[in-house]
């Protein structure tokens, strides 16, 4: 098989590098993909967002199967396209990826179909939602813009007054653009985090092995939200038991849910969840691949990820049999100095090769190949993962290898870890 990978992030080369394990494929190409995917994967400088171009590449390099990975293409309808041209495809159709492109769409599904969640509001009027705000006037809350925003569409204010700057923000100074036309204001949840990827063809859903995402720039939770600094797997607090739960409570009500709406969903279905004090809720949902949690999802997978994709796309998921390594992986994110904010961009990268210990995987996320010299071109680099007999284990692999990686006003976060850790010693 020649497979095409549309996307060019941390996730993407996760994906590639698993994809490249199958016995099943020949080649891997990837468009635009970036400096560290071009040593896995033929790159082609066609925009991820660009659907027409997208699928005249398809056609010319003759690509037996097309992973679309980001969201905004899959909210565009990349998919619809790609099936349209005869080409199989791993993702959601465009009127099933709306669970992640609309916030106000999955929060009236979750209310239709009795699936928990946090008690929310929809608003379209920046004085509406100021009004409510301040009769309310119960903080910390939650805002989130309606639409993608690149996993920063979310603000918690601690005040009344960060709350209004916020607001005006999202749907005056529109910082997310058109995404910000709509906001959803939500009760604040309290407990764990846990983010669950789940395979499912529409009629299976099959969950896999759980991870803990950090979201916020600085150490100790503290700083702005990022698109994620760091992640481990297994989540110690997402048990058998809670596990089960989830199943019955969430994800198949949230398939059979989508069935019911005629838009049956197939591919990656990403749930990030709160394990509140009354039981499981949904925080959000993602119509694909998270990231970085996949950079620690799929080293632990031991079978053959084409097997998988083959089997959503032709609805037979429940006839595999999906395994799992028991091992522990780590994932920790070399970020930009100043991201999520303003950073540079060309900074040269140096002692990547003294970074790959055994059992240590650097997946590239912002880089590029610039005069024969590997650079900075994002504010999420590198992410930093390495597999281990224990989280401990792979934490220090991780770590140790993060310290042989130099470029200039490095950032990443020193706590990756360590709440689950806790949560193990208890």
């Amino acid at each position: 098989m020649k497979v095409l990978v549309v996307g060019g992030g941390g996730r993407e080369h996760a994906l590639i590098r698993k994809i490249k394990d199958s016995k099943k494929v020949d080649s891997v190409a990837c468009c635009p993909g970036n400096g560290g995917i071009s040593y896995d994967a033929q790159c082609y400088n066609v925009s991820a967002t660009d659907i027409d171009g997208v699928v005249n590449l398809a056609k010319e390099i003759q690509a037996d199967f097309v992973v679309v990975a980001p969201d905004d293409p899959l909210v565009a309808g990349m998919v619809d396209a790609l099936n349209e041209a005869g080409f199989k495809t791993f993702g959601p159709r465009a009127n099933a990826a709306i669970i992640e492109g609309s916030k106000v769409f999955s929060k009236n599904l979750m209310l239709k179909y009795n699936i928990p969640t946090a008690e929310y509001k929809v608003f379209d009027n920046v004085d509406d939602v100021i009004g409510y705000l301040t009769e309310k006037n119960e903080f910390p809350a939650v805002i989130k813009a309606d639409g993608l925003a690149l996993g920063k569409g979310v603000i918690i204010p601690e005040t009344l007054e960060e709350a209004i700057a916020g607001v005006k923000e999202i749907m005056e100074d529109k910082i997310f653009g058109a995404s910000g036309n709509n906001v959803v204001v939500e009760e604040f949840l309290t407990g764990p985090e846990v983010s669950v990827l789940a395979f499912t063809d529409g009629k299976c859903v099959k969950p896999m092995v759980s991870s803990m995402d950090h979201k916020r720039a600085l150490d100790g939770d503290k700083g702005l939200n990022t698109g994620g600094m760091g992640t481990v797997s297994p989540n110690p607090y997402y048990t058998e038991e809670i596990a089960k739960e989830c199943m019955e409570k969430i994800f198949i009500p949230t398939i059979n849910a989508m069935n019911s709406e005629g838009r049956t969903f197939k591919g990656c279905l990403y749930f990030g969840l709160m394990l509140t004090p009354k039981g499981p809720k949904v925080i959000e949902y993602n119509c694909r691949f998270g990231d970085p949690e996949t950079q620690v999802v799929l080293p632990r997978l031991k079978t053959d990820i084409m097997d998988i994709f083959e089997a959503i796309n032709n609805e037979t998921l429940s006839d595999l049999d999906i395994e799992w390594s028991q091992e522990a992986c780590a994932c920790v994110i070399m970020a930009s100095g100043g991201y999520p904010k303003t950073y540079k961009k060309g900074i040269e990268i140096k002692g990547l090769t003294d970074g790959q210990a055994d059992g240590v995987t650097v997946y590239h996320a912002g880089t590029a190949i610039s005069d024969g010299r590997l650079v900075t071109s994002g504010g999420r680099v590198l992410g930093v993962t390495a597999l281990g007999d224990s989280l401990e284990a792979a934490l220090e692999k991780s770590y140790k290898a993060v310290k042989g990686i130099e470029f200039e006003n490095a950032h990443y976060r020193t706590d990756i870890g360590q709440k689950a850790l806790k949560a193990l010693n208890c």
